[in-house]
């Protein structure tokens, strides 16, 4: 029998607080104040622990994916927390369809609210694939706008942080710099932050600059792919990032709008292999063209300053990709998994983790089951695969981890004494 359940409708949002599962702790940071220049409340859920997962498990069928489980599992627990209306909030959730759970994501998240007897709690679902065509955010093009350089600045901050904090002499002084910054771009926003972009990106490179440091023994950099949950947030990837900084590595993540794009390129393979979106095909060829642009800008900027390592170009990824994986392949994370890590290996980063929920069919075929390919074309490729769910032990992952860093000095003292 389905459930009866609130849709969210936009006379709500002077009323509704809009709950958000954490992922992109620096992006997530600009969600806040971007939506609310829309009249929106959102907020960022920062709960962690071991009750998040006890609330997913007891809530969600652990055959389901990891993310689905920690996301709703978030949620319930912030619900029992007592800090929020329950008459007055709301879940919202990513979903990115095609051939992945996630398309389940929604049903899911009301069936478990539905169990503490919180069918009147609204859930809103973005996707641009029409999964959710009831509760809705309304996105005009002024919040567009702001979605799209609150991800491009926070993708900045983000591959800058990476390089600058292995290194930082104060401990805590990059993510100081960081919540100082955002704070000064957040105000930026009322008054059109894009049109600011350059000199936005040239302040944000002066502060990394002023950053004090040791860069007397450069470190390995290690490169993070995977699916696009455990890949970013440290809820799930149990604080991936820190924990290679702390073991003494770089960590390498590309931006979130490479995932943007994969999605949009996607739309365009459609086009090309079985004409679909034949209507749309000029707009999301427009799109892809805009996007990459705006990330040319941010990485001609460092370039020119020269400090900084710059970003591959994605169309890089795409053929990078091609000589490995046909583009046909897009399910899950498809084969921008496989470009990614030929892009990472290709300039100089033959370290790769890929984090993975363990059963997540798409991504042990695109990573998993890439790896030897890659390894054929690359020998010296360093590559280990990570699974991630409710009963995989911190211990074991890190152990594997370590044995895999192991390695990386190994291969690095090689080449030193050659």
């Amino acid at each position: 029998m389905s459930l009866e359940y609130t849709l969210f409708n936009s006379d709500m949002k002077k009323d509704y607080t809009i709950l958000v599962p954490s992922m992109l702790p620096i992006h997530f940071r600009l969600l806040t104040p971007v939506f609310a220049k829309s009249g929106y409340k959102l907020e960022v859920l920062t709960n962690e622990g071991e009750q998040v997962r006890e609330e997913g498990l007891a809530h969600v069928h652990n055959d389901t994916c990891y993310p689905a489980l920690l996301v709703i599992g978030q949620m319930i627990d912030a619900l029992k927390s007592g800090k929020y209306d329950i008459d007055h909030v709301a879940c919202a959730i990513t979903q990115t369809a095609g051939g992945c759970r996630a398309s389940n994501y929604l049903s899911l998240l009301r069936k478990a609210l539905a169990m503490e007897g919180w069918q009147r709690i609204p859930c809103l679902s973005a996707n641009a694939n029409g999964l959710e065509k009831g509760s809705s955010v309304e996105f005009t093009m002024p919040l567009i706008l702001r979605i799209l350089y609150g991800a491009l600045y926070g993708d900045a901050l983000m591959w800058l942080s990476n390089q600058v904090k292995p290194y930082e002499l104060e401990k805590g002084a990059t993510d100081k710099a960081v919540n100082q910054f955002i704070d000064e771009l957040i105000p930026m926003f009322e008054h059109g932050a894009y049109k600011q972009s350059k000199r936005i990106y040239k302040k944000m490179l002066e502060i990394f600059k002023t950053i004090p440091q040791d860069r007397s023994q450069i470190k390995i950099r290690i490169g993070i792919v995977g699916e696009i949950y455990m890949k970013y947030s440290p809820l799930g990837n149990q604080h991936l990032e820190d924990y290679l900084i702390e073991e003494g590595f770089e960590p390498v993540l590309s931006g979130v709008m490479d995932f943007a794009l994969y999605c949009v390129e996607n739309s365009i393979i459609d086009y090309e292999y079985y004409h679909m979106h034949e209507k749309n095909h000029y707009i999301y060829n427009i799109v892809k063209d805009v996007i990459m642009r705006m990330q040319k800008t941010f990485r001609d900027i460092v370039k020119k300053d020269g400090t900084f390592i710059a970003p591959d170009d994605f169309s890089e990824v795409i053929d990078n990709g091609k000589a490995f994986i046909d583009p046909g392949v897009k399910m899950g994370e498809g084969w921008l998994l496989t470009g990614e890590v030929v892009s990472l290996i290709k300039s100089g980063v033959t370290n790769v983790i890929s984090a993975q929920p363990f059963g997540c069919l798409p991504n042990h075929i695109v990573a998993k089951g890439m790896v030897r390919k890659i390894k054929d074309e690359y020998p010296k490729a360093n590559i280990v695969a990570i699974d991630y769910d409710p009963s995989a032990s911190k211990v074991n992952q890190e152990n594997r981890i370590r044995l895999m860093l192991a390695n990386a000095k190994l291969s690095e003292e090689m080449k030193a004494s050659i």
